[in-house]
């Protein structure tokens, strides 16, 4: 087990398009402040990025989880946009695009990034890029269903799902509300849509573990919940639980000592960069020498993980995800 490499399952990639990169961002999301802010997290200037290329978001990301004592790998997301009627890419509704073969490409160079594919399964050849990313080695199908215009639920996406399953490629599929972005339809975020995947046999990673918002008059952690005793094929990811946004969610899923194996640890990075994730929002949870301890921390990788078993994270959860994915290129 102390061999077994410590995967974070959840951290994203960007780019505005510079050095030939495909990545596309959206109006909307170019005008917010969010933009200024992420570029921020991400260690980057959009100056920078023009002279280097996107590649450069890539690259620091990589070196500083190389610099992590505790974390080896990351699982890298690509981000397929919104599809319009005609199976073609909305630009006008697509607030952040990130292509596989950009993705794929970077984690080409940089061994401890993992290929996370995307792929919105409107697309008319969806299930051609479905294969193509699979033989490139993608390690799990990302989804952002309230922002890019997925209804997991709608039946035609099961030529998709039987694909999915036969591949034994998992779909981590955003769970909860989504605020990352300047709009998102939370409904089809709902963790009840994703039963229909979980009926057709995929290995399915709710991320967040739906730990906030409702649908239907009632929580989406607790419909998670009742999907979790339904099928042993769902799983979560534990992506930005320690957030300001989110305190005691962490705690409330560790309640379920029987879903541990099913668990996997995840930062959301770079989330964890903007201050959201700070330990001093744990005062009253934890010691304030611990804190100060944890605060002390410079990487994000080291100081989220080290974060997380303070809270009571069992160590032999952070091994889950080396079991989990497909082809993990270890």
């Amino acid at each position: 087990m102390q061999d077994t490499p410590v995967i974070d399952i959840h951290c994203h990639g960007a780019g505005i398009g510079a050095g030939h990169s495909g990545c596309r961002i959206g109006q909307r999301m170019r005008r917010s402040w969010k933009f200024r802010h992420y570029l921020k997290a991400f260690g980057v200037t959009a100056n920078e990025l023009e002279r280097e290329g996107d590649i450069l978001v890539i690259r620091r990301l990589s070196t500083q989880l190389a610099a992590s004592n505790a974390v080896h790998k990351a699982v890298l997301f690509a981000l397929d946009g919104v599809i319009d009627a005609r199976g073609q890419l909305d630009e006008a509704r697509t607030e952040l695009y990130i292509p596989n073969t950009f993705i794929k490409q970077a984690c080409q160079r940089h061994p401890n990034l993992l290929f996370g594919a995307s792929v919105n399964p409107a697309r008319p050849d969806a299930l051609d890029c479905l294969e193509r990313a699979t033989a490139c080695g993608a390690v799990l199908m990302k989804w952002l269903p309230s922002v890019q215009g997925i209804d997991p639920a709608n039946p035609s996406l099961i030529p998709f799902y039987q694909r999915l399953a036969a591949l034994k490629l998992p779909l981590l599929s955003h769970t909860g509300n989504e605020e990352s972005f300047t709009r998102a339809d939370n409904t089809l975020a709902d963790p009840e849509r994703l039963r229909l995947p979980l009926e057709q046999g995929v290995t399915v990673i709710a991320a967040h573990c739906a730990s906030n918002g409702r649908n239907d008059r009632q929580r989406n952690f607790d419909r998670f919940l009742t999907l979790m005793r339904t099928f042993p094929n769902l799983h979560g990811d534990l992506s930005a639980l320690t957030q300001i946004n989110r305190l005691g969610h962490l705690q409330r899923i560790l309640k379920y000592p029987e879903y541990l194996d099913r668990l996997h640890y995840g930062t959301d990075m770079p989330l964890p960069r903007t201050g959201l994730t700070s330990p001093w929002f744990q005062l009253g949870r934890l010691p304030l020498a611990t804190i100060r301890k944890l605060a002390a921390i410079d990487n994000p990788w080291d100081q989220d993980l080290q974060l997380k078993l303070a809270l009571g994270l069992p160590a032999r959860v952070l091994h889950n995800t080396h079991r989990l994915l497909r082809r993990p290129s270890l």
